[in-house]
C-alpha cells in the first residue's frame, strides 16, 4: 500500500492549460511539469498562454526588473 496517493482528480471549479496538448482541463489531467494553473473558470484557462505573454511583457518593461544597469551590475564581465 502506498504512503502517498497520486491525485488524478482535481477538485471542481479548477481549471488547467496543459502545455503539452494545447488543451483546457478540469482537474489536474497532466503532469504539473506541462500545466499551467489552476485558473478559476474555463475561459481563463483558454486565455492561459495570451496572460502569460502579457505578463512576460509587462516584467520585460518594468523599470525594478532591470535595476542592475543603474547600479553597474548588469552587463560586467
Amino acid at each position: 500500500m502506498a504512503l502517498f496517493k497520486k491525485r488524478t482528480v482535481g477538485k471542481p471549479g479548477e481549471w488547467f492549460y496543459c502545455l503539452e496538448h494545447g488543451k483546457v482541463e478540469e482537474g489536474p489531467d497532466c503532469p504539473g511539469k506541462d500545466r499551467m494553473g489552476p485558473y478559476a473558470s474555463r475561459e481563463e484557462a483558454q486565455h492561459a498562454m495570451q496572460t502569460a505573454q502579457e505578463r512576460n511583457l509587462e516584467w520585460e518593461n518594468d523599470p525594478k526588473w532591470h535595476d542592475g544597469a543603474a547600479r553597474g551590475g548588469e552587463g560586467e564581465a
